[in-house]
Parts: C-alpha cells; sequence; structure tokens
C-alpha cells in the first residue's frame, strides 16, 4: 500500500486524528487486506491506525493490536458498522 493509497482510504473513512491516532468517524470502520508470501490475513473492524516509517499499527473495536508492513497491505475497505438493530436474528421471523 502507497501513501497516498493509505490516504485515500483514510479520506474515504472520514478518519479524524485523535492522539496521534487516525479514527474513522462514527459509524465506520476500515477492513485491510494483507498478504505476505502465500499467507494472507484480513484485519477488519479497525477502530484506529497509525503510520510509522514502513509500519502500520492497527487497533480493532475488540482491542488487538497489529503492527503490519505497509508493503504487505494490498487493499482496504471502508465500511458501515453493524448497530445491534440492524443485525440478523436467529431462525425464521
Amino acid at each position: 500500500m502507497t501513501e497516498e493509497h493509505l490516504k485515500a482510504l483514510l479520506a474515504n473513512a472520514g478518519a479524524k486524528d485523535v492522539d496521534g491516532w487516525k479514527t474513522p468517524t462514527e459509524g465506520r470502520h476500515i477492513t485491510l487486506y494483507v498478504a505476505s508470501g502465500a499467507a494472507g490475513l484480513t484485519v477488519s473492524r479497525i477502530s484506529a491506525l497509525r503510520s510509522n516509517a514502513e509500519l502500520l499499527e492497527v487497533r480493532t473495536k475488540t482491542g488487538e493490536l497489529f503492527v503490519l508492513t505497509q508493503a504487505d497491505v494490498y487493499a482496504g475497505a471502508v465500511g458501515a458498522s453493524e448497530s445491534s438493530s440492524s443485525s440478523r436474528k436467529a431462525g425464521f421471523v
């Protein structure tokens, strides 16, 4: 992922700077797709991220912290957070 790609992703998420971390606007989240060699990783529900030279530090809504090499990130997506009122219910309704 280039700096230009990262800036476009953050702009589409409406990210704001909070204590050095870029956080998407309320009701939005970011997903990053990472590949290194034959291994792939999807980091979803990102609530904050920051770029530190060639590294991306990523914090998820569940409190996990990932440190990724920016060159290994090949795509990103911006989505709306799921609200409790719009979640699917089990069974037939």
